[in-house]
């Protein structure tokens, strides 16, 4: 895949430029914080990259990372293992909570749905989910994608994705996700793309089914 193979090539320069970029995202972090709090046991980071977010929960929460790129997963200072976030290889209900930030911007509108089936079924009943993607930027639309052909030094074939939260909300919920908080935000370009964000805070359904 274009994605693995783009990801395994920047996979040393990323893990050095973007290892410490929680420092200067307070929101995120506040969010992570969060998440971590509710937490009672394993929390799973989906598209872990080099396991910098799983390094931030890890103080507080046993973590585990899964990412498409094992050289990313080289990189990581948690337990992590290569997989696709569309076919998890983690048990079903094994996970208190799970974290995706800007992971599942490289998947089309089909394999978000699997994604998020895949987020619904390893979560355990009433666990949290957040989801995190870009809105858009100056030459982008919601809605619209690009295409990366080089990446620092590397040649890579990566698609981004800019998503509408409206359409992410309905699309966790068909997933049995109801989304329970929502964040937008603009950038700190000085910390990161000049994206605007948005986060979604998700909760699969209660053992009882009630989704409280």
């Amino acid at each position: 895949m274009s994605t693995r193979r783009s990801y395994d090539r920047v996979a040393a320069r990323y893990a050095v430029e973007l290892s410490g970029e929680l420092a200067g995202k307070p929101l995120d972090r506040a969010l992570l914080d969060a998440v971590a709090e509710s937490a009672d046991g394993l929390v799973l980071d989906v598209g872990c990259g080099p396991g910098h977010v799983a390094a931030y929960l890890a103080g507080r929460v046993p973590v585990v990372g899964v990412d498409l790129s094992p050289q990313m997963c080289a990189h990581a200072d948690v337990p992590a293992c290569a997989g696709d976030m569309t076919a998890l290889p983690i048990r079903t209900r094994s996970v208190s909570a799970l974290v995706c930030l800007y992971a599942v911007i490289h998947l089309d509108a089909g394999q978000r749905a699997q994604a998020y089936a895949e987020f619904a079924r390893v979560l355990r009943p009433g666990g949290q989910a957040l989801v995190a993607f870009h809105v858009r930027d100056a030459e982008t639309r919601t809605g619209q994608e690009k295409t990366l052909t080089r990446w620092w030094d590397s040649e890579v074939d990566l698609t981004f994705h800019f998503l509408d939260p409206d359409e992410e909300t309905r699309a966790l919920a068909e997933a049995g996700l109801t989304v329970t908080a929502r964040l937008d935000r603009t950038p700190d370009p000085r910390v990161e793309h000049a994206s605007d964000r948005a986060y979604l805070l998700a909760r699969a359904a209660s053992a009882s089914g009630s989704g409280s």
